[in-house]
């Protein structure tokens, strides 16, 4: 009859659930890395096609999370590989979400201007 609607499309579904498993990943094989415990993984985006996703992560402090995720991202692949139900595994990047530093950029900056008005 009719074709049931879904809110989600295909490669947002694969996009959530690779962004689940990568997490799940990170937090049971890497706990013990200095480096890559600190990392929050925060989203996961699939525009373009669902055989590429980026995967968005947050950390807070300074290092060099990007080089030590691009070293073990082969890694990672391989688990994934292990726990996703697909044919094919997809290719993923790992990309710095720096939203929480900007929304905190611009709370100071509207505090900054209220305290201006009323003085």
């Amino acid at each position: 009859m009719f074709k049931k609607q879904t809110s989600f499309s295909r490669g947002e579904r694969i996009a959530s659930s690779v962004q689940k498993h990568v997490a799940e990943i990170l937090r049971d094989k890497y706990a013990e890395d200095p480096v890559l415990s600190r990392v929050s993984v925060v989203g996961a985006d699939a525009s373009g096609a669902p055989q590429f996703i980026k995967i968005f992560y947050y950390v807070s402090g300074t290092g060099e999370f990007q080089k030590r995720l691009s070293f073990v991202t082969p890694m990672i692949r391989k688990e994934l590989a292990k726990r996703i139900d697909q044919k094919y595994v997809p290719d993923i990047r790992f990309a710095y979400d720096d939203t929480l530093e900007k929304s905190e950029r611009i709370d100071k900056l509207l505090a900054a201007i209220s305290g201006e008005d009323d003085g």
